[in-house]
Formats: structure tokens, C-alpha cells, sequence
């Protein structure tokens, strides 16, 4: 009987999983340079998110409420537990701290006037305040970073809440970066720094070690501000069921919790790749800390980072967020990685700034250069130019807008007569580990991985 040969694959061309392209590069680069990576924005790799669970909308056994005729509620309340003004919003969508220092003092402005005009609260982020931001905006929260770069009590005065900032999702445990080249005068006035020279912040406060220092942290805050403004804490998603825990005894008002897919002006790309958890998980962990000490509803909870549409909104309520709060899709409404939005330039100059930098338009993350094409993440006077308060304002204020319009059209759509009324019941899950992460069902069965069928 005639045998033949067998045939083997060729593998002269196969790719390496473990040492593909990317990995290759990253190998040679180090090799080269002796140097980690520092890039900005969020995680590239893909992570469970929101995408990973769909609503179940009303039928026969829950009645839809009629789309534009029937209200749906969207007001809401942060800070009622200890503050004597609690901030209300007319949206449960806030814009997430980003400093003057990552962002030019045109693009504070507009984010300011943005969310004025939709009922909702901006943030300081790291730096301090820029009178801009503060004129601009109704109701703006001022951060405590561990930093404390250009932290001011008479700013502290002058705000609607205080966010003390214990990490962030994109870099857990490891401080904010803001390099050289965007160190301009006034950058370098408003933290005490010298110009031109590159600014890596504190990982944690220099005056506290632990949950007992916070609560004396807080205090002071509250001293200081006659007890009227809320206390946030925000901490980055890594162990963030005793994180929330921790924060409540502590005596915070809200509870800011960033997953890891939240983006960044400057870090390491080793952190904003592999340190902390996605936020889909985040979200029940928080949940369920503040279910424990049964705080839900009496502490409130904003969660950040990955948050794009108004589904995305819609779900982190139903899993029991009370507000959420959005960096990089504000960054993106604005003009960022686009080719359009600014006075000055044009588009060929903008294409031309792409490719200077080594990218194209939809895939750059060189916010920490300083070079932003179209003038977001920049403190260059001709470049920031590009990007005009009144014009980034706009575009903000219909992004926010649409936002708000696809959450009340899922809120009715699952027979709500208020976005908070959302709940877990109204989610399954497309994946095991989207169902696991999120604790709720794998779509057509009532099985929540490990809890059993």
C-alpha cells in the first residue's frame, strides 16, 4: 500500500503569538533606548466593556413608555450624605478632571461652557484652578491631587465640591506626568515649577498613609469650606471593593471610581496596559461595597473611564452607578484625533502636524508632546489657537446632549420614568466574562458565572 508524505505547515512565515510584531518592536525599542514608553490616552488592548452587555426592553411583561411623550427623569444629586449643598445636575454625565497643564487654558474654557449649558459639572484636575474654568463653569469640582500642585484654599472656597484624588484608572498607584515641553510659564507659575522641565507628581499624599488620615484630610476640607461643599474620593480600580469600603468610613460623600480603561495626559504605557481592572468590573465591586455597608443611595457613586455613548451611560446606571463622568470621548467631541474643529491651520497643516509626529488622525496618543494638531493637549500659543472656546463648547454641548437623548431613550424603552430607576434586572450579558464581571445573567439563562445555576 502506497504512503505518502505527510504535509507539514509552513511555519517559515507564521507569526509568533507570544512574540508578534508589536512585541518585537517593543523589545527592540527597550534594547535600543534603555527607556519605557510614556503615551497618553487609554488602554489599547481589548478589555471587556459595556459593549459586552444589551438591555432587555419592555414588552408584555413591562410596558415601554411612549418615546418624547412620556418624561423621563434625569436629574440628579451628589453629595447628600454630609454636605449642606449637595450639587444638583440636570444630567447624570459629568466631565472627568483633566488639568490646565494636559489641556490649554481654551480648552478648560469650552469644557466649562459646555457644561454649563447642559446642567452639569466640570473638573479641575491637577494644577489648580484657571480663572477661565472657573467663570466658565456653573458648577465646577476642584481636585486634591497628591501632588498638590497649585492647590489653593480660596480656590477650594471657591468650588462646588472637592474631589480628593486617590488614584486614577489609568495609572493605579503611580503619579500623573507632565513633561518639559508643556511646561510653559504660566503652567510653571500656577505649580510652583520651573519652566521647561519635566513634572512627575506624587503617587500618594504626602500628608497621609491610610483611611484614617483621609478622614482627617476630609475634615479640614469640611473645615474649611464651612461644611457646605461634598467630598468625592476617587480612586483608581484595582482592589476596589475595600477601596469603596475604606472611602465611605472615611467620610466621603461620593465615591469616584475610574476603571482601567480611562485615559491619561502622560504615563507609562506598561501601567495604562497592565495595571488595574476594567471597569465593567469596577462597577460591581463598588456596588456591592456600598450594598454591604448599606450606604447605596445615601453615598453616591460616579464611575469613569471607557465611557463613550449614551448605552454605555444607560448600563453603568443599571448597574448602579448614579453618574458618570467622561475624559477622553470629551477629548474626542472636541476635535481630538480628527482633522477639523480649528480657526487657524486648516486641515493640510493638520495633516501635516499628524505625520510630523509619526500618526494619523484616529490613532495618535501623543497628547504628553505637547504638539497636538488640532490644539487640545498642547500649551503652545499658535497651536492651541486652533481649537476656539466657543466652537469646542458647541460640539461638547451636542455630544452631551446626544448622550443624554440615547439614555432616556433606553430609560423609556425599559419602562422608565427616570434614568435611576434602571436596575441590573434589565442587563444580561453576551459573554461568560462579561457575565461574571458585571454580575448578571449570560443572555437567555438565569446563570451569573460563579454563583451557581
Amino acid at each position: 500500500m502506497e504512503t505518502k508524505p505527510v504535509q507539514f505547515k509552513n511555519l517559515s512565515r507564521e507569526e509568533s503569538y507570544g512574540y508578534d510584531r508589536k512585541t518585537l518592536d517593543y523589545i527592540r525599542n527597550a534594547a535600543a533606548h534603555g527607556l519605557y514608553e510614556i503615551r497618553g490616552m487609554g488602554a489599547k488592548r481589548k478589555l471587556p466593556n459595556f459593549d459586552d452587555l444589551v438591555f432587555l426592553g419592555a414588552s408584555m411583561s413591562r410596558y415601554p413608555l411612549e418615546g418624547y411623550r412620556e418624561k423621563c427623569i434625569t436629574k440628579t444629586l451628589l453629595g447628600t450624605r454630609f454636605a449642606k449643598k449637595p450639587i444638583e445636575l440636570d444630567i447624570p454625565i459629568t466631565v472627568a478632571g483633566m488639568s490646565f497643564g494636559a489641556l490649554s487654558a481654551n480648552v478648560k474654557e469650552a469644557l466649562g461652557l459646555a457644561a454649563t449649558e447642559m446642567g452639569t459639572s466640570t473638573t479641575t484636575g491637577d494644577g489648580g484652578m484657571t480663572p477661565e474654568e472657573r467663570r466658565s463653569s456653573k458648577i465646577l469640582v476642584y481636585q486634591c491631587l497628591p501632588s498638590r500642585y497649585g492647590f489653593n484654599p480660596d480656590d477650594v472656597r471657591k468650588a462646588d465640591a472637592i474631589e480628593v484624588v486617590i488614584g486614577q484608572g489609568a495609572k493605579p498607584g503611580g503619579g500623573g506626568m507632565l513633561l518639559g515641553q508643556k511646561v510653559n510659564p504660566r503652567v510653571a507659575k500656577m505649580r510652583t515649577l520651573p519652566e521647561g522641565v519635566d513634572q512627575r507628581s506624587a503617587c500618594r499624599h504626602p500628608d497621609w498613609t491610610g483611611p484614617d488620615d483621609l478622614a482627617i484630610k476630609i475634615q479640614e476640607l469640611r473645615e474649611i469650606t464651612d461644611w457646605e461643599k461634598p467630598i468625592y474620593v476617587k480612586v483608581g480600580a484595582t482592589r476596589t471593593f475595600n477601596d469603596v469600603k475604606l472611602a465611605v468610613h472615611s467620610g466621603a460623600d461620593v465615591v469616584v471610581v475610574d476603571g482601567m480603561q480611562g485615559g491619561t495626559a502622560a504615563t507609562q504605557t506598561c501601567f495604562i496596559e497592565h495595571v488595574g481592572i476594567p471597569t465593567l468590573a469596577a462597577v460591581r465591586q463598588a456596588v456591592n461595597a456600598l450594598e454591604d455597608l448599606d450606604m447605596k443611595g445615601k453615598v453616591q457613586l460616579i464611575v469613569s473611564g471607557g465611557i463613550r455613548t449614551g448605552a454605555d451611560v444607560a448600563k453603568a446606571l443599571a448597574m448602579g452607578a448614579d453618574a458618570v463622568a467622561i475624559g477622553q470621548g470629551v477629548l474626542v467631541a472636541l476635535g481630538c484625533n480628527g482633522e477639523t474643529y480649528f480657526q487657524n491651520g486648516g486641515h493640510h497643516d493638520a495633516i501635516a502636524d499628524y505625520n510630523a509626529l509619526g500618526t494619523t488622525p484616529g490613532f495618535c496618543h501623543h497628547c504628553h508632546t505637547g504638539k497636538c494638531p488640532v490644539g487640545i493637549t498642547t500649551q503652545d500659543a499658535m497651536l492651541e489657537q486652533r481649537l476656539s472656546p466657543a466652537v469646542g463648547a458647541k460640539h461638547l454641548k451636542n455630544y452631551l446632549k446626544t448622550l443624554n437623548m440615547e439614555l432616556t431613550t433606553i430609560a423609556r424603552a425599559c419602562g422608565k420614568q427616570n434614568v435611576h430607576h434602571l436596575e441590573p434586572e434589565d442587563l444580561v450579558a453576551l459573554t461568560i466574562e462579561a457575565a461574571a464581571m458585571a454580575g448578571v445573567p449570560l443572555a437567555g439563562t438565569n446563570w451569573i458565572p460563579g454563583r451557581g445555576f
